[in-house]
């Protein structure tokens, strides 16, 4: 091979690993950053999402339909619009943490507003903030097509050749930004390697030219369905493939909606058995991009050897794999973490030979037909998520979801039955099996929504969905229990009737309002409310976890109709952001674990800053920690919750695990156990003895007060503490293997 032979056939593979890594790297940080600047909520990650792929899109097929006149108009060679697009994604890395800052401080402006209004702002602004860098994401493709056709007529398959690097490193993004790099650097510092990244890719784009020139003058013509194309040959049958364009784009269309909608059903169904980690969702991604990395691969293999496999002998094989995760995800069997991430890796490889397949038979190498056939995959990239949040998730639930997704290529497989009666063996095999496969997952299954471990959930437990989770209630009497996405959550304990009372009796002056975050069950809200006169406002991120009140607790429906009480549905932090009142205690219990994805916005430094604004003087928030398991965890919390406020105090639980903290700007009065009690009203004495009849008030008091100490001096100096850009509970993975 000549020098630029070799740059014509390396350097393009290795700038689109490189812009696949980081455009991964973007989608993970991106989103995380939006969520801090604008709530943990469905919403904002429809939009995130809707917004980058609606810019992929809009780019495919934009730089597809003009980069060639464009080209030869301007004289400059598509090498050089790549490097463009790749140059200002870099300076995206830059610009967009920039723009959520401002978008924040510019809802600050407008107050207290509801939700539709907020949440109609907030919508444009991540739209204007994230759409021209994913925009020039989706040029990428076109243009770099545009070089290869260009300086070379007779490539058909320019589109595998890069979407295989792409994904490989997509692959690479996934994992190593979530196992190494903002464990490292945080997410700025990630972002500014990122950016670096680019501007190196922009260098490699230019070279390219230098070492293959652009031949100018010499004009293709898009293609013809007459030009000889390997991928559009004979069908094993012999006969030629009735496969129209309208149908090749009605599969991008369809595979784009199903694929992205498993996804998001993956993520909700196998959370009992993943956890609720950032690990656990980033082995899903990486397995889901590695096994697309292999179906692609063997893709350009076969193209090498001249024997690329027929799209239905393709579907028939998806037909059947699409129905394995709903298999494997039985409760009764349980086959673990492993099984389950390899349930997903049969169809999404198959999937990874099929979608390039399509697009190259489609475009026969030619940029504007393989942006038009992308930009249409990812149309349907875009509803598909929105269609699992929304409409399937709430309405049937995460296994029904599952079998229904995997509908659509049963339905392929019917229309290429035909074309496949030269392998009637294969043909009939598959066939049963497909059939033996939509049986068991619609018949024989049962999915964590019906069963968790020794919880039977078809028997006495209340089921109730919506877009952001499935909440299951079950158990009687005191042995009630709270499961979000089949995730024990909280059970009725005392603990949380502490976390309204302990703060409230250590105020100086008689108490007017309070702010609880986190509903759960409802116990810390309905303790609050034997308050009488406080105002009491509860945020709750889930709308069913509000509606099961009524499971918990008898009069809960009373409680609820009470003028001095109200449920918001929001992110607690977005609202304590959005709102412009403040409390005499705010009081807070995060969903378990301390590891969670997501949980360190309300664990950070920066949180806390935010509570500070909606304190009143002399207010004091209430944190409870589960103490126990990863002490550096705990030390980050204690760390971060001491660097934010002065006066920080702790103090053993009723049930003698886990701990309560106060703080406050102020100092926090430390009475006698005596005048402690005396504060508390009449009800609200009897709320908290609810669950005690053996004992007397004074000695649950005393019971606080066993352990008692400065928080200050729990940590040192030295401890790490959590903030938004390193939040070191959730990324953990090398100071446990390093430790």
């Amino acid at each position: 091979m000549t020098s630029a032979s070799r740059s014509r056939a390396t350097i393009p593979f290795l700038v689109f690993f490189l812009s696949g890594f980081c455009g991964l790297l973007y989608q993970i940080v991106w989103l995380r950053l939006a969520f801090r600047a604008f709530g943990v909520i469905t919403p904002v990650l429809s939009v995130v999402i809707a917004v980058f792929m609606l810019g992929l899109a809009v780019g495919a097929w934009a730089g597809g339909r003009w980069i060639h006149s464009l080209s030869e108009r301007t004289r400059v060679s598509p090498a050089y619009y790549y490097a463009m697009a790749e140059l200002v994604i870099g300076i995206g890395a830059f610009a967009v943490p920039a723009l959520f800052s401002l978008s924040e401080s510019y809802l600050l402006t407008f107050g207290e507003m509801s939700s539709a209004g907020y949440l109609a702002v907030s919508a444009m602004l991540i739209g204007l903030s994230i759409l021209p860098w994913s925009i020039c994401m989706g040029l990428t493709f076109p243009f770099m097509m545009a070089f290869l056709k260009g300086t070379d007529r007779s490539d058909t398959t320019g589109f595998s050749y890069l979407y295989l690097a792409n994904v490989i490193g997509a692959m690479c993004g996934a994992a190593v930004t979530a196992f190494a790099l903002i464990e490292i650097f945080g997410f700025e510092k990630t972002l500014w390697l990122a950016g670096a990244i680019n501007l190196a890719i922009a260098a490699l784009g230019i070279s390219l030219d230098k070492s293959c020139p652009y031949p100018f003058g010499a004009d293709y013509p898009e293609k013809s369905r007459e030009e000889p194309n390997p991928l559009r040959g004979r069908s094993p049958a012999g006969t030629k493939p009735q496969e129209s364009p309208l149908l090749l784009g009605v599969i991008l269309f369809v595979t784009g909606f199903a694929t992205t909608a498993l996804e998001v059903v993956w993520t909700r169904a196998f959370t009992p058995v993943l956890t609720t980690t950032v690990y656990a969702f980033a082995f899903l991604i990486t397995a889901y991009l590695l096994a697309t990395w292999i179906g692609s691969w063997f893709y350009r293999r076969d193209l090498r050897l001249g024997r690329v496999r027929s799209n239905g002998t393709l579907f028939a094989l998806l037909a059947v794999s699409a129905f394995l995760p709903v298999i494997i995800n039985d409760p009764r069997v349980n086959y673990g973490k492993l099984p389950l991430l390899f349930s997903i890796m049969p169809f999404s490889a198959i999937l990874g030979y099929l979608t390039p397949r399509i697009i190259d038979q489609f475009s026969d190498g030619y940029p504007k037909g393989a942006g038009m056939a992308y930009a249409v995959n990812i149309i349907g990239c875009i509803l598909g998520p929105l269609a699992a949040s929304y409409l399937l998730l709430p309405a049937i639930g995460s296994k029904s979801a599952m079998a229904l997704l995997a509908l659509p290529f049963l339905l392929f497989f019917f229309i290429y039955w035909m074309p496949l009666a030269g392998m009637p063996a294969f043909r009939a095999v598959a066939g049963a099996a497909a059939a033996a496969a939509l049986i068991v997952s619609f018949a024989v299954n049962i999915g964590y929504e019906d069963r968790l471990g020794a919880f039977d959930f078809s028997k006495d437990a209340v089921i109730r969905r919506d877009h952001t989770a499935t909440i299951i209630s079950y158990g009687k009497d005191f042995n009630k229990r709270l499961f979000v996405n089949g995730v024990g959550i909280t059970r009725l304990t005392p603990i949380t009737k502490m976390m309204a009372h302990w703060p409230l009796s250590h105020l100086k002056q008689p108490p007017k309002s309070a702010l609880v975050i986190c509903f759960g069950m409802g116990t810390t809200f309905r303790s609050l409310m034997s308050w009488p006169d406080l105002k009491v406002t509860a945020v709750e991120l889930v709308p069913s976890v509000r509606d099961a009140f009524g499971y918990y607790f008898a009069d809960a429906g009373e409680t609820m109709k009470k003028p001095n009480g109200r449920v918001i549905i929001d992110d607690g932090r977005r609202f304590l952001k959005r709102t412009v009142e403040k409390f005499d205690v705010i009081t807070i219990d995060p969903p378990p674990p301390v590891q969670a994805a997501g949980s360190s916005f309300l664990y950070s430094r920066d949180f806390y800053d935010i509570v500070k604004m909606r304190l009143n003087d002399g207010g004091i928030l209430q944190q409870w920690i589960p103490i126990g398991g990863d002490t550096l965890d705990n030390k980050a919390i204690i760390r971060a919750l001491t660097d934010a406020f002065p006066h920080v105090k702790a103090y053993s639980s009723v049930e003698g695990w886990g701990m309560h903290f106060l703080a406050s700007m102020q100092p926090i009065d430390s009475p006698p156990v005596e005048t402690l009690l005396s504060r508390l009203p009449l009800r609200a004495r009897e709320d908290m003895m609810e669950w005690h009849a053996n004992k007397q008030p004074i000695e649950l008091m005393k019971t606080m007060l066993r352990f008692t100490v400065d928080a200050a001096t729990l940590v040192t100096e030295d401890d790490v503490m959590i903030t938004d850009d390193q939040p070191v509970n959730e990324y953990f993975i090398l100071r446990r293997i390093l430790l």
